[in-house]
């Protein structure tokens, strides 16, 4: 068995149902090159190091760090509630935000989800999170309520003596006709180097509305594993906006199903790799119901020797009639050293449907370069400003002062990765 799992089974306290998920998934040990949806993600080196699970307590942040983020939010240090730095006073009515293990001590029953299990090998963090997790957000907005004012949800890690993982479980959750913004941040306080493994159940009932942006700042040196699941119900609308601008290993899988006529699904993103990052997305999204559609717009930078993976599968189910679906990967490559992987994947099983899907891998254009060159502009402004715009179409799904934070964060994280 590897140090990863080793460390990782030591913080296990759970019941017999959890102790057999955590025996299926050191019986399957991590995925390697052979197999497919890990072909290009390597977990050697991971699998050396040793993590001690996070203490109850959550760290010290000054304050400060939260100063531009509203209320009402949530907020997570090391993987556990922080009481300090969160603020939910104002949560509206018919809105429910609280954190898993507060819900699970009040006998909540939206702790079922915990029970879902994982079959296959490959999803070792799945099973390793049904497993382990004890901590997370429970979001749920009742029937017909409509949210002006997004929820935010603030995750933070702070550098210490020893290397902690942590394990949450979130759940958000749209009764019929609801409506509701979410703003995930994951931040950092110095060069934190923890593991972060993180399963996330999205519920949409039908003509729900759920607009959903999250950004990932961590340490250069931190491991991020996420995977969302998502399922849409008649007329429900689900958008969202991924992106990935730190950690050393960052992968998300993101996977969404369709199953109500009509549903529609927005999932955009942007992919940062600088340095010797590494960062992988996986998307799975599957078209069940007739007349659904999705739109899907990534953007992918890769500099120094950095190295961006991205998989984007579309499966038109049997019956699913009327579909809609367009997914488009273009990717600036910055380095000699840098690498890209990209691999749009499109299944029809369903007649009279519209689909389009696309890659491409490319660098800055030369002329462009030497325009700017020539106005006066040093070479790394003018590249900045070039990857900026390349960057900037899959921002534009969400409101318009949110898109505006979003371009602002994605341009200094180009400035400080040294892309620009």
């Amino acid at each position: 068995m590897s140090a990863l799992l080793d460390s990782l089974a030591s913080g296990f306290c759970g019941s017999d149902a959890r102790r057999a998920e955590l025996d299926a998934a050191l019986q399957a040990g991590l995925p390697g090159p052979r197999t497919e949806a890990w072909k290009y993600t390597s977990l050697r080196q991971l699998e050396r190091r040793s993590f001690q699970p996070a203490p109850l307590a959550p760290a010290v942040v000054d304050a400060a760090l939260l100063a531009d983020i509203p209320s009402p939010r949530l907020v997570f240090v090391n993987g556990r509630p922080s009481g300090a730095l969160s603020d939910v006073a104002a949560v509206p009515a018919g809105v429910q935000l609280a954190t898993l293990s507060s819900a699970l001590a009040a006998g909540d029953e939206a702790g079922r989800f915990l029970g879902r299990r994982f079959e296959r090998s490959e999803e070792v963090f799945a099973r390793l999170n049904a497993a382990l997790a004890d901590e997370g957000v429970l979001l749920r907005v009742g029937e017909g309520v409509q949210v002006e004012a997004p929820l935010q949800l603030v995750f933070i890690s702070v550098a210490g003596e020893t290397d902690l993982s942590w394990h949450h479980r979130h759940l958000i959750e749209l009764r019929s006709g609801a409506a509701l913004g979410v703003v995930e941040h994951h931040l950092h306080v110095g060069d934190a180097a923890h593991l972060d493994n993180t399963l996330v159940h999205v519920h949409l009932a039908q003509e729900a509305v759920l607009s959903h942006a999250r950004v990932q700042a961590d340490a250069t040196r931190a491991t991020s594993l996420l995977r969302t699941d998502a399922v849409l119900a008649r007329n429900a609308q689900y958008r969202r906006v991924d992106l990935e601008l730190g950690g050393a290993l960052s992968r998300h899988e993101l996977n969404v199903r369709l199953e109500g006529d009509n549903a529609q699904l927005t999932a955009n993103g942007v992919l940062l790799g600088n340095g010797r990052r590494h960062v992988d997305t996986r998307l799975g999204i599957e078209h069940i119901a007739r007349d659904t559609a999705s739109e899907m717009v990534w953007r992918g930078v890769a500099a120094n020797r950095s190295r961006v993976v991205f998989h984007g599968g579309i499966h038109i189910r049997e019956g699913a009639d009327g579909t809609d679906a367009n997914l488009s990967n273009k990717n600036l490559l910055l380095s000699a050293d840098a690498e890209i992987d990209t691999q749009p994947t499109l299944v029809i099983d369903a007649d009279e449907v519209k689909a389009a899907h696309g890659a491409t891998v490319g660098q800055l254009d030369a002329n462009a370069l030497f325009y700017l060159r020539s106005r006066g502009l040093p070479a790394d402004r003018a590249q900045q400003l070039l990857s900026a715009a390349f960057c900037h179409e899959p921002l534009n799904v969400l409101d318009a002062r949110l898109t505006e934070q979003l371009t602002a964060q994605l341009s200094r994280a180009l400035a400080v990765a040294g892309v620009a």
